[in-house]
């Protein structure tokens, strides 16, 4: 039990701590083909760009779970979605889900916030629109930005993307 509970607290960033997370190998390499460098640099660009992409969100998700933080960014995707809904009945439903999920305190994968937002966020849910989880998701995503954005642009998951792109690249024009 020590040894399997010492292993969680360790944070590894060699490539071979993600392969659970990863799609079998000949995914990963359909996906890696359809990456190019240039596409793998302007993650490195801006955090928008980052989320934006289909395969950096997937990467980034991918490496919050190695450093068993994901709540954050799966906050972040729950709210996309919230924001999508038209349905009145839906946008309750989503909302109470949301709150108990990622805001209420001791919720299962509760999100870093602080009391004033919890308040006001509780607050706003009582009467949902598309926009009461703006200020909140706004705050989850400056601390993504802020932290977990640049641990992942120095990991060697990060750079060992890059450097498979790359090479891909060079294969394809020789």
């Amino acid at each position: 039990m020590k040894t399997r509970l010492g292993c969680l607290s360790n944070k590894s960033d060699s490539y071979s701590d993600f392969s659970e997370f990863l799609p079998p190998a000949h995914e990963t390499t359909a996906r890696c083909l359809k990456v190019s460098t240039d596409e793998v640099v302007r993650w490195s660009e801006s955090f928008d760009h980052l989320l934006s992409h289909k395969y950096g969100l997937a990467a980034f998700r991918t490496f919050l779970k190695t450093e068993f933080s994901d709540e954050n960014i799966e906050f972040w995707m729950a709210c996309e979605e919230y924001k999508k809904i038209k349905s009145s009945t839906k946008l309750v439903s989503k909302a109470n889900k949301i709150f108990q999920e990622f805001i209420d305190i001791q919720a299962p994968r509760e999100v870093n916030i602080d009391y004033r937002t919890r308040e006001k966020t509780k607050q706003s849910l009582e009467d949902p629109s598309p926009t009461s989880l703006n200020e909140v998701q706004a705050k989850v995503y400056s601390l993504m930005e802020k932290d977990s954005y640049p641990r992942f642009l120095r990991s060697k998951m990060y750079q060992g993307i890059v450097n498979r792109a790359h090479a891909q690249g060079q294969r394809r024009s020789v």
